[in-house]
């Protein structure tokens, strides 16, 4: 095998053995968030050398900013992807708040992360000052859904963006960062499939009532 024919097999490995540890590091930070995860066990998790961890983030701390980035860069490259400016208010609306739940109900990296991060006041996501910028544009987003609600299909008027945005992603999130104290008080498995279908459908009623939307 001369040059040529390897180094696209190192691209690949090396791209892979990265995947590996970010994967690994996304269990282990939201299993035990940052002060309990140690780099031996993700390289175990990743099944690689340590050497290769700090080789490709740097350590513990880049490595944890690397996952942070990626599950709310995720999340936001996918809500660009909603094309909510082309959908009529309600229905964009609608689009949102389904697209919110399922995005939590199928990817546990984030809640995990999330509440990770929680625990530790936000220190490291202020690091990563264009997961704000990102956010302030679903913002507008949702601002111009509420404009075009109001003269188009009679949305109330008082509804702030972000006060909506923040309910929409509460009622699609606290029943899993708390399924385990919420199972065990009310006595309800919150991973049933079927129970999550109508919290979907309870959550989606709710907005567009609070909204106005007409059907």
């Amino acid at each position: 095998m001369n040059s040529k024919d390897e180094k696209p097999i190192i691209r690949r490995d090396a791209a892979a053995t990265k995947a590996r540890i970010l994967k690994a590091g996304l269990a282990e930070f939201g299993s035990k968030g940052y002060g309990g995860a140690r780099t031996e066990g993700i390289a175990k998790r990743a099944k690689c050398n340590i050497r290769m961890l700090y080789h490709y983030f740097g350590g513990k701390q880049g490595l944890y900013l690397a996952c942070l980035e990626k599950v709310y860069f995720h999340i936001r490259e996918e809500e660009q992807k909603l094309n909510l400016s082309d959908l009529p208010p309600r229905a964009a609306l609608e689009r949102l708040v389904h697209f919110t739940f399922d995005h939590m109900r199928k990817n546990p990296d984030f809640v995990h992360m999330a509440v990770a991060e929680n625990t530790m006041r936000g220190k490291f996501v202020r690091k990563l000052p264009l997961v704000a910028k990102a956010a302030e544009n679903l913002i507008n987003a949702i601002q111009d859904i509420l404009i075009r609600g109001q003269k188009e299909c009679g949305f109330r008027a008082d509804v702030d963006a972000l006060q909506l945005y923040v309910s929409v992603l509460s009622m699609s999130y606290l029943h899993l960062s708390n399924k385990h104290t919420l199972s065990i008080t009310y006595g309800l498995d919150m991973n049933d499939a079927n129970w999550l279908d109508d919290r979907r459908q309870h959550v989606t009623d709710m907005i567009l009532s609070y909204c106005g939307a007409r059907s």
